[in-house]
């Protein structure tokens, strides 16, 4: 089983590993690596406190919702490879403007914030829902599934190793400039140095030759309203079923990693260094959990793969929630990143091949939409439950959405299923 995971691996031609590669980078900086540990603390450290954090989140978060539906429409319009580059440009102007915003006057230093952060997740949401279908073109049918899980472990190595640098460049920065790590300046350098990254990111999606094969190629608009009417309600049905279940599971997901540096630094007095180890180590442990997906769908199948990992998720979110400690808070926060690189990439799979072909950049969209609404409702909700009830409120709410997601997933996707395999035939 190894050797024949390890063989599909080599097999991967040009494409998919340019576009690993560009998945790498805005993993170490952006997706989880150096902003996942810098950001908010740079927001701490410029004065703001958490409502404005989870405000900040959530903006951006909202711009990935609502902009992720019609990054499908544009890409399957004018090129998935394309939209994909115009997202990773703004990326670039959205990283290098955060940073930067301390420069602006004094009253519009929090707008600024809001919008470089809004352009970020913009590219964010152009580049992640355009990739799936991307995927599922350059990749032959048989290294699909090797594929994503691949991608998703790569995301995780790559943002344990933002998440490991990106913890100590503050320290770094600071004794350079002879500051204290109470002043923003030592968080503003890390972050422009992750938006530098994202250049050689462009280059690698630019290097991409995609030859769409014909059954696989986006139809006309006609063409594509016929075959709309033609599937009845059954996709949009399907489509409207998953997003639901995506949106509660991710409730979990959103509340730990939007909160928990915020909860390590102000709650449990955490030093900076070793909350970037933490989310590094979380990050490094989704690694061998991602490439273990292939082997756990062919083995279990992809909805009992999804469930077992959303099953695990909702447990995983009662030590951050339950006990005030930065070990049991920290084995809670390394518990959901790994789940999710479980749950994501049979996720995928499985919601992948319920849908036509011409369908997929519309369920990407639609998923990631969702995913996103439960995000920013985390985040921007998430700072006012904490100045109200606590952090301990926050997660065991994160906990509750995660618990529907897999019960909702279960009954609409897994029940019906094995009510079918049980009926006598005549």
């Amino acid at each position: 089983m190894v050797a024949n995971y390890v063989g599909t691996l080599r097999r991967f031609n040009r494409n998919v590993r340019f576009y690993l590669l560009a998945t790498a980078l805005l993993g170490f900086a952006i997706d989880g690596g150096v902003y996942s540990v810098i950001f908010n603390l740079y927001l701490l450290r410029l004065g703001f406190g958490p409502e404005f954090i989870g405000q900040v989140n959530s903006v951006g978060l909202l711009t990935f919702a609502l902009s992720s539906l019609p990054s499908g429409a544009v890409g399957a319009r004018f090129g998935n490879r394309r939209m994909m580059v115009v997202g990773l440009v703004c990326m670039v102007v959205g990283g290098f403007g955060l940073p930067l915003a301390q420069l602006a006057p004094p009253g519009l230093i929090g707008p600024v914030i809001m919008g470089a952060y809004a352009l970020l997740y913009l590219g964010l949401a152009l580049y992640f829902v355009n990739s799936v279908p991307l995927v599922m073109d350059i990749a032959a049918p048989e290294e699909r599934t090797h594929a994503f899980s691949m991608q998703t472990a790569l995301l995780a190595l790559a943002a344990f190793s933002g998440a490991l640098i990106g913890g100590f460049l503050p320290r770094l920065f600071a004794a350079l400039m002879g500051m204290t790590l109470h002043q923003p300046a030592p968080y503003r350098l890390p972050l422009v140095f992750a938006a530098v990254l994202m250049a050689p990111a462009v280059w690698a999606i630019l290097s991409i030759r995609q030859d769409a094969a014909p059954e696989e190629s986006a139809p006309p608009a006609a063409a594509r309203a016929g075959e709309l009417r033609g599937a009845g309600t059954g996709v949009i049905l399907t489509l409207a079923l998953l997003s639901t279940v995506r949106f509660f599971q991710v409730g979990g997901i959103g509340s730990a990693s939007t909160f928990f540096n915020v909860y390590m630094d102000t709650e449990l007095n955490v030093a900076t260094g070793q909350i970037g180890v933490l989310a590094a180590v979380a990050r490094l442990m989704g690694v061998p959990a991602a490439l273990l997906t292939p082997v756990l769908v062919a083995r279990w199948g992809a909805p009992r793969s999804v469930l077992g990992a959303s099953t695990m998720t909702a447990l995983s979110m009662l030590p951050l929630a339950l006990i005030p400690h930065w070990g049991a808070a920290g084995l809670g926060y390394v518990g959901v990143t790994a789940l999710s690189s479980i749950r994501y990439p049979a996720y995928l799979i499985y919601s992948m091949e319920l849908v036509p072909p011409t369908w997929r950049g519309t369920l990407a969209g639609a998923g990631e939409m969702s995913g996103g609404l439960s995000f920013a409702l985390m985040a921007f909700v998430g700072g006012y439950l904490i100045e109200a009830q606590g952090f301990s409120a926050l997660f065991l709410t994160g906990a509750v959405l995660a618990t529907v997601g897999t019960l909702l997933f279960y009954l609409w996707f897994m029940l019906p299923r094995a009510r079918r395999a049980v009926v006598p035939t005549a």
